[in-house]
């Protein structure tokens, strides 16, 4: 197997898109206005659409909070120009509450590795012909990213580097500015809350960030938490991971709304589109 042409080619391929990959990880604040050439240009042209500059009209995504199931928000989420989901939640059995419609899904790469070991890197809850755009968590996970993408007939997409920075920025921006404001304290105790080095924006934030760039009106759902809901509305899952600071997404998110001229490290020429975060 390790001396298969095969796998040559793959360990080729993976040496190449790991080098590209490491080479653009920077900070350009830029990169926003780039999304629509990066992501929805591929996407439109395996869907046989003319690539242009416009953007969607309207995009929807979908998170995957239990609150999901307190709402009938089905048919709304279905009525978007495109509706994103996330790291391949279910829609079966869910249709009533989280719509059935998918014009493309957010992954982090643990669920492409997880797809990896499955024969033919099965990876396809929406159907084999729907996109999915990637963050990798993990450079090794750029060998599965190889794999797959060679038997995938829909675009695998790795979100550009540059874009995982800025997230990241914005990110932990917002959690210092809520740590310091709700607790009083210095700056270098936030690592011992939010498990330093480990600290990470949610897929959900990125992939928000993603229809912010693409879209010219972004609808939020299954984005928050209840007492009485899961975690996840389609896993046993309890808690929230500590990786990520969920409080300080929802800031974000709030500015996004209702002021997005305050959200820190984008150039001041982009243009913000309308948003909406449905409970």
């Amino acid at each position: 197997m390790l001396r298969s042409p095969q796998f040559h080619r793959n360990w080729l391929d993976f040496r190449r898109v790991l080098h590209d990959w490491s080479r653009k990880k920077r900070y350009q604040p830029e990169i926003m206005d780039e999304l629509i050439g990066l992501v929805k240009g591929p996407i439109d042209r395996h869907n046989g659409l003319v690539v242009s500059e416009r953007r969607y009209g309207s995009c929807a995504v979908v998170g995957n909070s239990g609150i999901l199931m307190q709402k009938e928000y089905g048919e709304l989420i279905d009525g978007h120009e495109i509706v994103i989901r996330l790291n391949n939640a279910r829609t079966e059995r869910y249709e009533r509450n989280v719509g059935v419609k998918t014009n493309f899904s957010f992954i982090n790469s643990n669920i492409l590795h997880l797809c990896g070991r499955r024969q033919g890197c099965f990876c396809h809850p929406y159907g084999a012909n729907v996109p999915m755009v990637i963050y990798i968590c993990q450079p090794t996970h750029f060998l599965d990213y190889t794999v797959c993408n060679s038997s995938h007939n829909a675009p695998l997409i790795v979100t550009d580097p540059r874009f995982d920075v800025l997230c990241a920025r914005i990110v932990k921006y917002y959690s210092l500015k809520r740590f310091v404001e709700e607790t009083r304290k210095p700056l270098d105790e936030w690592c011992s809350v939010h498990d330093g080095s480990m600290f990470h924006y949610s897929s959900g934030l990125q992939a928000v960030m993603l229809a912010v760039g693409i879209c010219d009106k972004v609808s939020i759902f299954g984005f928050g938490k209840s007492a009485s809901a899961r975690h996840h509305y389609h896993t046993n899952q309890k808690a929230e991971l500590k990786l990520h600071d969920y409080e300080a997404e929802y800031d974000l998110y709030h500015d996004l709304v209702n002021n997005p001229q305050a959200i820190p490290f984008i150039t001041g020429t982009f243009k913000f589109p309308t948003a909406m975060v449905y409970q």
